[in-house]
Formats: C-alpha cells, structure tokens, sequence
C-alpha cells in the first residue's frame, strides 16, 4: 500500500513554521509578501496561501488586513473568572491593556428582548468594548443596559466613561446577582474581524445577566474570547446543613 504524498503546501508551511520556531524569522516580523513567497517556493500564490493558513490555524502567523502577515507574539494567557465578573483584559492594573469603547442607544432586538426581559424595540445603552495590548485584541465584550438605567454621561466617547464602562458595565454592581453561561462555539464574521482570528478558531462565549434585588435584569453582557488563549476558572462552595453540625 502506498503512502500519501505529502501536498505542496505542507511542505511550506513545514519550512516556515521551522523558521520560526528556530527563531530565524522572530516574533513580530513581517513575512516576505505572498507573491514573494510565492515566487520563492515555485509556487502559485493560492497554493502559497493555503500554507499561510495552516500556519494561521496553528496561531504561528497572523494576518492583519493591508499590512501582511505576521509572525505572531506569544500571547498572554485570558483569565475569567467566573462569578466574580472578573474580566482579566479589562483590569486597568495592566499598563500594557488598552480598552477601546463605542457607545450608542439601540432598539432592543428579539434577542436582547429575550435576555433584558424588556419589550421589543425598548431603547437600550450599547456598549462596544475591544482590549488590545500592543495593538493585538485579547477580548470582545458588547454590553446592553436598559436606557434609563444608564450612568449620566457614559454614552460620550470619553475617558470618563471608558472608566465608568469598565467599571460599571462590564464588572456590574456588587449588589446584582450575576447568572453565567458559558459555550464554545464558531465565531461570528463580526466577532472573528474584531478579534483578527480565523473562522475555524473556536471561541469561548460568555453571557452574563446581572439583576437586582427586585429581579429587574439591570445588564445583558456578551463577552468573547479566542479560544486557543482563553480559560474560564469557576469555584465551587460547599453547602453544609447547619443542623448536621448539632448533633
């Protein structure tokens, strides 16, 4: 029985992959242009695309749209913990993180309508937050609170309200109770754009509902992550009967 022939494209992706594990080709450096490298493996440039991608795929190289690829930075590791709404990237402890906010007003979709428990079309206050660190996305949060509930001023582009999102929004109040669930999952092409990674690349996807004391669904947030760097770390408290200790 014969073996299959290894594709042309492995073969490339073989090469560069060991140049950059030798180092010969350092983090961050920019590769040759596809045509180049088209031309210097004798190749066409969709066979030498096609090795770029097994490369993408394995988180060694990163495209970024009008620049190239890249050889790609190790990347720090994304720690949520679970239940606390502690959000790793959004830490202002962390120099290195930068935090990127849009915020608009939107109608409540069916979607949103399910998760708020508001009527559809129920104005919303939306938040859009992307944290980079040496401009590289770590994590995708949109975070939606009834319009009324809003922090006066939080919807300007400022940094004040960057501090009362990341603060506010995002963490949520100490007094809500936080419900968590938490999928794997493709990425949508919005959150796969934002996050510069593949289609194929998992994501981890959290959505967290915070409510008050009176049961009002006060947040709706949708935190994503990439996959391959992400963990979600949850604690378990155990329960004991109180009257299991009298006797």
């Amino acid at each position: 029985m014969t073996g299959s022939v290894p594709s042309r494209h492995h073969d490339i992706a073989d090469d560069l992959r060991h140049q950059i594990t030798t180092r010969r080709l350092k983090p961050g450096e920019r590769l040759t242009s596809e045509v180049g490298l088209a031309a210097q493996y004798k190749v066409s440039t969709v066979t030498l695309r096609r090795a770029l991608a097994v490369l993408q795929g394995e988180g060694l190289v990163e495209k970024i749209h009008g620049k190239g690829n890249f050889v790609r930075r190790p990347r720090r590791k994304i720690m949520y913990v679970a239940g606390w709404g502690t959000l790793d990237p959004w830490t202002a402890a962390e120099p290195t993180v930068r935090v990127t906010v849009r915020s608009t007003t939107v109608p409540a979709s069916v979607h949103l309508t399910t998760l708020l428990k508001v009527p559809t079309g129920s104005p919303l206050a939306e938040y859009t937050c992307l944290s980079l660190e040496q401009g590289t996305p770590h994590g995708l949060a949109r975070v939606y609170i009834p319009r009324d509930l809003a922090l006066a001023g939080v919807l300007d582009d400022d940094s004040a309200s960057r501090e009362a999102v990341t603060r506010f929004a995002v963490l949520g109040p100490s007094s809500a109770t936080i419900r968590e669930t938490v999928c794997a999952r493709s990425p949508t092409p919005d959150e796969a754009s934002a996050l510069r990674i593949g289609s194929t690349t998992a994501v981890l996807a959290i959505t967290r509902i915070a409510t008050d004391s009176t049961g009002r669904v006060i947040e709706a947030a949708l935190l994503t992550f990439p996959g391959d760097r992400a963990d979600a770390v949850f604690t378990a408290h155990h329960v004991f009967d109180e009257r299991q200790t009298e006797e």
